[in-house]
């Protein structure tokens, strides 16, 4: 009897032990086990989502009415009937100083432009401005305006060019039909098919193909892979089709970023042109007769310091250049295995221009041109001349308008800059001109015409 309750006390024991450990051991497998719902594409989507916009346009139409021409003729000669049209789009945050990418088609002709963070983010709204954009790759650029100074937004980051697998897994978030944080995942169908030939505009062949749901409302915004990395901007989806949609490699958006954002955009001539996805930033390029080129900097270098900060990145590296009081830089740059310091002076596009040529020009921005009865960007007008300017004995005048360099289109400043920053003095610049035909006050046309003369 005695043995036999020494031994029930030691069952007990044991079982009691047994059932502790077990607890234990249940409580720790359970701790160390993830969560089944959190995968890959959930990580990607909370890493993404805080740089994820929502896009609003309002953009004024003329719109008329049966009683447009009486208001017109009886009482106010300027009458115009309005009305404005609103439309919805996506966008991705690339900078912590709010700067983001969209589609040039969601923003072109909006004449207020909203965005508002996804909930991730706060679902702050702001209004934004437009930096710049290109028709080519429908590419546009917009910056936050802060509310408060210093403040700061989630930047997506870049994947690498060309980094694709083909059937991977991808996401698409955006505002489909305007409702807001929207996810969707399918595969990269196809890649880039074929390299667009010169001044081709980006169409099908060039775009990455996925059967990620992508709807009205998701253009500009952001495919992503599993890492949660930029890889494209959805762009556009074939009507015809079921779970077709397309993207803008981010090959291609970095290269428009490139010609978007660069010190030139403050109207100063730098002349070379980074990889924004590179780090540290590597130049892709450098213009001939340029202050980059004469500063000795060359295409492969890696940008280590300007005027002896590290630039984070892309954007920053432009605005130290574009917003320095002085139009003087100091590079610090990793060349092989070599590190070295150079030095250059940017310079005004309008100093480039008048010492080269002896005129003031001015672009046709789309409310310049209407005036001239053009289009914005088919040329430079001239606003001024030198009397003893190499334009003055041609002889040029106000408001002929420059086309054309030595056969190289100036819709821009920029375009004429390049144009003549690699003629020396009294080299050959012949430009193409439009020139003004009247009867009497009023403008009736343009005459196509060229004049040759010698750069001083």
């Amino acid at each position: 009897m005695r043995f036999l309750n020494v031994f029930l006390r030691q069952s007990w024991r044991d079982r009691a032990a047994l059932a502790v450990c077990s607890l234990f051991f249940s409580a720790s497998l359970t701790a160390a086990t993830p969560d089944i719902r959190r995968d890959a594409t959930v990580d990607a989507v909370q890493q993404v989502m805080p740089s994820v916009v929502n896009i609003r346009t309002e953009t004024i139409v003329q719109s008329s009415d049966p009683f447009e021409s009486m208001f017109r003729q009886f009482f106010d000669p300027y009458h115009r009937s309005q009305r404005s049209q609103y439309s919805l789009g996506s966008g991705v945050i690339i900078d912590e100083e709010g700067y983001i990418l969209t589609n040039l088609h969601v923003v072109r002709r909006a004449n207020r432009v909203q965005i508002k963070l996804s909930d991730e983010a706060g679902g702050g709204e702001y209004e934004v401005q437009r930096i710049s954009g290109t028709t080519r790759s429908d590419v546009a650029l917009l910056k936050i305006i802060p509310k408060t100074p210093g403040e700061k937004f989630k930047a997506v980051k870049f994947a690498k060019d060309d980094d694709l697998l083909l059937g991977e897994t991808v996401i698409a978030l955006g505002n489909p039909f305007g409702l807001g944080g929207s996810v969707s995942r399918g595969i990269l169908s196809a890649k880039r098919r074929a390299l667009p030939k010169e001044n081709e505009q980006l169409d099908i062949p060039n775009w990455l193909q996925t059967d990620a749901a992508i709807n009205p409302g998701n253009s500009g915004g952001p495919l992503v892979n599993l890492r949660g990395e930029l890889i494209g901007l959805n762009v556009a989806i074939l009507a015809q089709g079921q779970g077709i949609g397309f993207a803008i490699p981010v090959k291609n958006v970095s290269e428009a970023l490139s010609e978007i954002y660069t010190p030139e955009t403050a109207d100063r001539w730098f002349g070379a042109r980074l990889t924004p996805t590179a780090s540290p930033l590597v130049v892709n390029s450098v213009q001939k007769g340029s202050p980059a080129e004469k500063s000795g900097l060359k295409a492969g270098d890696a940008i280590l310091q300007v005027n002896g900060k590290t630039p984070t990145g892309f954007i920053q590296f432009n605005n130290m250049l574009r917003d320095s009081a002085q139009d003087t830089f100091r590079l610090t740059v990793q060349r092989g295995t070599q590190k070295m310091d150079l030095a250059g002076q940017t310079i005004p596009f309008a100093k480039v221009i008048r010492e080269k040529l002896g005129i003031d020009a001015q672009e046709l921005s789309e409310e310049l041109a209407p005036r001239f009865g053009l289009n914005p960007n088919a040329g430079l007008v001239i606003a001024g001349v030198d009397r003893n300017g190499p334009a003055s004995a041609v002889p040029l005048q106000r408001n002929f308008v420059i086309t054309e360099i030595n056969g190289q289109p100036t819709p821009t400043s920029l375009s004429a800059v390049s144009a003549l920053g690699n003629l020396k003095k009294g080299d050959s610049a012949k430009l193409t001109i439009l020139v003004p035909q009247r009867q009497g006050n009023y403008l009736i046309g343009y005459e196509q015409g060229t004049a040759t003369l010698k750069t001083r």
